[in-house]
């Protein structure tokens, strides 16, 4: 997992090679593929379209397998999403798509009693479903989402970047939330808005990968301990230009008596 991304319109040093070109574009508006096939975690063959039509969804492009990033992206969507007033099954749909096609509905069925009993203190609760399917319809999805990601065969993992994404009840890409952290009140306003068909702008990217983490260490390799400095880095460099901007317009109340 690590940080590449711009911070305050500044650029972080250049990616490793195998992250080039991986990244979550902002497709706003692009229509999803309503009438892919999955399977559910059931075992149930169903369309993605089957929870769209009256709710927006909440979407997330994960697998299921994945070490780290992965959980770290549904359990920050579990957090911001328990506390809201809208709920899920009655408000909106939760999606979560498996990128790895090999994986399979038990394996859907174990991450989705898991994070609904985080979400509601039971597992199976409503609103919430695990897809897997097939190679060509996980490209339509990602595609059509603006996910892109790769299959790393040296590390046996697949390199994508982190966020959670919306859609309004006719399936159109409305919001994206960058990170593994979202506010529960930057969500409830996407969902209302989501909900009456409304677009959402452009978010800024902070963008978090997962690759390069060591296990067998615990610790991030070189590469991605260097990006991580530089962008504390780049925050203090922002955070003083602005003190001093501050400062120097007199915006700044004189502190002496």
């Amino acid at each position: 997992m690590l940080l590449a991304s711009s911070i305050f319109g500044a650029d972080l040093p250049k990616l490793p090679p195998q992250l080039q070109g991986i990244t979550i574009e902002q497709h706003l508006g692009a229509q999803l593929p309503l009438d892919a096939q999955f399977e559910d975690e059931n075992g149930q063959t169903v369309t993605l379209g089957s929870f769209f039509g009256e709710k927006p969804v909440v979407l997330a492009l994960v697998y299921y397998r994945c070490p780290m990033l992965c959980s770290r992206i549904m359990t920050g969507a579990v957090l911001g999403l328990r506390p809201l007033n809208l709920k899920a099954g009655r408000d909106y749909n939760v999606v979560a798509i498996s990128i790895n096609p090999s994986e399979t509905p038990a394996e859907a069925a174990q991450k989705r009693d898991e994070y609904t009993r985080n979400y509601s203190g039971r597992a199976g609760s409503p609103g919430w479903h695990f897809l897997v399917g097939s190679p060509e319809s996980i490209k339509a999805v990602t595609e059509a989402a603006g996910f892109h990601y790769r299959w790393d065969p040296a590390t046996q993992m697949y390199f994508h970047a982190s966020a959670i994404m919306m859609a309004t009840p006719e399936g159109k890409m409305s919001r994206y939330f960058y990170g593994v952290e979202y506010e529960p009140k930057d969500l409830e306003l996407g969902l209302m808005e989501s909900s009456r068909n409304k677009i959402g702008s452009p978010a800024d990217r902070i963008l978090l990968f997962c690759s390069h983490y060591d296990p067998t260490t615990g610790k991030y390799t070189v590469a991605v301990m260097n990006i991580l400095r530089a962008s504390a880095v780049l925050i203090m460099i922002a955070m003083g230009a602005g003190f001093w901007w501050l400062t120097r317009s007199g915006s700044v109340p004189d502190a002496r008596i």
